[in-house]
This record gives C-alpha cells, sequence and structure tokens, in this order.
C-alpha cells in the first residue's frame, strides 16, 4: 500500500505544469506557437504569453458564440470551391484566442489523406485563411483568476476541392 501511494504522488508531481522562466528563449510548451514578426499582426498581444491554455486543457465546449454550427455555417457560406480544382485532403488551422477574444498567430499545415505533406491549391488555402481570420464571436475564457489566452484549431477535410467537414 505504501508503495502506491509514493507511486500516486510521484505521478502526480510529475504530471504537474512546471512554469518556464520569464527570461527563458524557450516556449512554454512544445508546440506553442512564438510571434514572427513576417507572419504575425504586431498589434496582436497575450495576457500571458507564457500561459497560453492549450486547446486539450480547456474542458469545455467551442468557444465560440453559435458553437460548431455556427462555424460551418460561415463557412459553407462564404467559401466559394472552385470546379477545376480536385485537391481532397486536411488543412488545419490554429491561431490563438487572446483575453480580449481576439486572434492572432495563424498557423497552416496540410496533409493528403495519407497524411503526407500536401501543398493545396492556393485558392483553397487562401479563402480558409481569410475566411478564419475574419471570424469574431471567440468567447473570452476565464477563471478565478482572470481572463486567460488559449490555441483553437479548426481542421477542413476537403474532397475534389471542396469542404466536407470542419473540425473540432
Amino acid at each position: 500500500m505504501f508503495i502506491f501511494i509514493i507511486s500516486i504522488i510521484l505521478m502526480t508531481e510529475s504530471c504537474q505544469q512546471h512554469s518556464v522562466p520569464k527570461d527563458s528563449k524557450y516556449l512554454s510548451m512544445v508546440g506553442d506557437i512564438a510571434p514572427d514578426p513576417k507572419l504575425d499582426d504586431p498589434n496582436f498581444t497575450l495576457c500571458n504569453e507564457k500561459n497560453t491554455k492549450q486547446y486539450h486543457n480547456l474542458n469545455e465546449e467551442m468557444q465560440y458564440e453559435g458553437e460548431k454550427y455556427a462555424l460551418d455555417h460561415t463557412f459553407t457560406s462564404k467559401f466559394n470551391a472552385d470546379p477545376t480544382i480536385k485537391d481532397s485532403g486536411m488543412i488545419r488551422i490554429r491561431f490563438i484566442v487572446n483575453c480580449k477574444g481576439e486572434i492572432g498567430r495563424f498557423r497552416l499545415i496540410s496533409s493528403g489523406y495519407d497524411y503526407k505533406e500536401k501543398k493545396f491549391n492556393n485558392s483553397i488555402t487562401d479563402q480558409l485563411m481569410t475566411i478564419t481570420k475574419s471570424l469574431k464571436g471567440w468567447k473570452i475564457l476565464s477563471d478565478k483568476r482572470g481572463p486567460k489566452d488559449y490555441y483553437q484549431y479548426l481542421i477542413f477535410k476537403i474532397t475534389d476541392g471542396q469542404i466536407k467537414e470542419i473540425l473540432p
């Protein structure tokens, strides 16, 4: 019994998030999006650069006014598929929602359905990025210490140049 209790304590300690010193050149978590002056709006700021919540730590539903239905409707009404473009696969756009509900630091990656990296026609990726950047209505996430910055992502399943599904 004693060994079991010690094991639980050690596991709990090792799973706790440790903060990175403010002067550290390293990001807090693997996958954090570092600011890039070539890509990002210099006016987009975070409340706490070293404590941005990962999407898998939210334990909440979609943090968007109208939730998934509203997102789906926005993309289906604004996205214009070109019937001559037959690209298929998945496109992920990941970004940060700051403590004010503003979005920034957009990053796009794409793959075929075989999960190998794939470049899509710019007509598709440019439209998806433009629509994503125009989304208004991201909710402010708060806890007992106040508003938080958090990561969000959208994955678009594309078949023959058309959006077939949006995740999450």
